[in-house]
């Protein structure tokens, strides 16, 4: 893995916790509005700048990433952002319910993007794809760093460990949420960027699209400049990596819209033909191989049989695999969960209370609480060359956009 220092563009540091924002992706329209509202130095301006345009424009409209630029222009102009003198890499930690994580801030490059050292597990939708490329474009800026994880290395963790004990930080500060944020300078930042050469692979958590775009965007303009040498600051894009042992997966939930005609009786009777099927006492499965289900007013316990599971097939034995295969598809009729708008998707930071809002509100039929995918079973699928189910992983806590932001030019 190619880690590169970079001249960051970042907040002054009594500014920090006001910059700071929720990624794009994670908010609407009206949610990044109502945290935007009263905080012109929020970083929402920039990531979502449709909030500054009426309601009614096209979310792809040109003038979305133009009022992006804008934004980006004044946060710069008026001194809330400054752009460092000197390339650097940075330490991010963050701390969620007691628990901690510390990845390095730098650059990756985009042809390990292409050749697959860092390796994906999601298929992107072009759309999607098209809009990120565009903003990374109009802003000659990645605006928002990839969440990127790697196998932990001993050598690395020793000279992060000694940074965070021995250092003040350049950031501190608690968002609403909760969730603390620390931010260090790394003295030596050439000599951590080398040690990244002995990782073999990393691998996108979260920020497929991100991702996607960014080599994109960098493909993009080197084809465009003909005196193109291969040190270009384009030929870079941000990213923030992490251990594996210190990250957390919560669980992708799913909940139903109707029975496919069925009534809740029915329902339960197909089931206990898929496995052993209680009555649940806890509303979140203990382990692989078991689903809490809410129908009709109550939690329901599906086990499946362990000897009927084939662990050496690294998506079908897969929870979302098993619970599309085994339940969805051939009860509920589920199709393709891409494209079927009978399915919906919950994070499992909502928790199992929004389950059972849901259904109990009339808006979804069923519900289905899962055990959370694991670091090893998403690195093992992106090893294999395949791609995950659709919404299989949920990352808690999300990168803070604006901390960091990184100049293609």
């Amino acid at each position: 893995m190619r880690l590169n220092p970079f001249r960051a563009i970042r907040p002054r540091p009594e500014l920090a916790a006001r910059v700071a924002s929720v990624p794009y992706d994670v908010v609407n329209r009206t949610e990044a509005a109502e945290l935007a509202r009263g905080n012109p130095h929020s970083f929402l301006h920039v990531g979502r700048s449709d909030i500054d345009l009426p309601e009614d424009v096209d979310p792809y409209d040109r003038r979305i990433y133009a009022r992006a630029r804008e934004a980006l222009n004044q946060l710069l102009a008026g001194g809330i952002l400054v752009k460092d003198a000197a390339p650097g890499v940075f330490l991010y930690r963050q701390i969620m319910d007691g628990r901690a994580q510390t990845g390095v801030v730098g650059c990756v490059h985009v042809d390990d993007y292409e050749r697959n050292l860092i390796r994906k597990h999601e298929k992107t939708r072009q759309d999607k794809e098209d809009d990120r490329t565009r903003h990374v474009l109009t802003l000659n800026a990645n605006a928002e760093p990839v969440f990127l994880t790697y196998r932990g290395r001993p050598e690395i963790d020793a000279v992060v460990a000694g940074i965070v004990s021995a250092l003040p930080p350049l950031y501190d500060f608690t968002a609403l949420d909760g969730v603390r944020h620390t931010v260090w300078a790394v003295p030596d930042s050439e000599g951590l960027a080398e040690a990244f050469g002995a990782v073999p692979h990393s691998y996108v958590a979260d920020g497929h699209h991100r991702s996607a775009s960014a080599w994109r965007a960098g493909k993009e303009l080197r084809a465009k400049n003909p005196s193109h040498r291969g040190d270009e600051e384009y030929n870079w894009f941000l990213a923030v990596l992490f251990p594996a042992d210190q990250l957390r997966i919560l669980p992708y939930n799913r909940t139903v819209r109707d029975l496919k005609g069925r009534s809740p009786p029915e329902v339960l009777d197909r089931l206990a033909h898929v496995g052993t099927l209680t009555a649940a006492g806890d509303a979140t499965p203990d382990r692989s191989g078991v689903f809490c289900i809410y129908l009709d007013g109550g939690w329901h316990r599906l086990e499946l049989d362990p000897a009927g599971i084939d662990r050496s097939d690294p998506i079908a034995s897969l929870d979302v695999s098993l619970l599309q295969d085994r339940v969805l598809s051939p009860i509920l009729g589920i199709g393709d969960p891409r494209t079927d708008k009978r399915i919906d998707f919950v994070g499992g930071i909502r928790g199992t209370e929004e389950l059972e809002r849901r259904v109990s509100s009339g808006e979804m039929a069923i519900a289905f609480s899962l055990f959370p995918t694991t670091l090893e079973q998403l690195m093992a699928v992106s090893d294999a060359g395949h791609v995950m189910p659709p919404k299989s992983t949920w990352f808690e806590p999300k990168l803070r956009s604006g901390l960091f932001v990184h100049e293609l030019s």
